[in-house]
């Protein structure tokens, strides 16, 4: 599991960095106003899970599995911390599959 850098949203712009997403999935340090930007260049569509930590009040554990078809892309976010917070502040996330999906995560200030 890779630890993915916050890269911050400002004024004058960002041109994000992508990575490979992890074969065992990453994470990251969530201040509630993170999102997931996934590039999916594979030719088959691929799911990106972010983990839910808490059940709602009818005691489901309500994970956001989003598909992101061959060639596209999806932001995906935010994450309220009370929701998607592990123990140590982290969002945790998995993808069905690695080939050729890249990820970065921005935070808007």
């Amino acid at each position: 599991m890779a630890t993915l850098s916050v890269q911050i949203v400002v004024l004058g712009g960002l041109t994000p960095s992508y990575g490979a997403a992890a074969g065992g999935g990453d994470e990251f340090l969530n201040s509630g106003r993170e999102f997931i930007h996934a590039k999916n260049g594979a030719g088959v569509s691929q799911t990106v899970t972010v983990n839910s930590q808490v059940a709602c009040n009818q005691g489901a554990d309500h994970d956001a599995a989003v598909a992101i078809p061959a060639g596209q892309e999806r932001m995906i976010g935010p994450f309220p911390k009370n929701r998607f917070d592990d123990a140590n502040g982290k969002v945790q996330i998995t993808y069905s599959a690695v080939a050729s999906l890249t990820v970065a995560v921005v935070r808007v200030p």
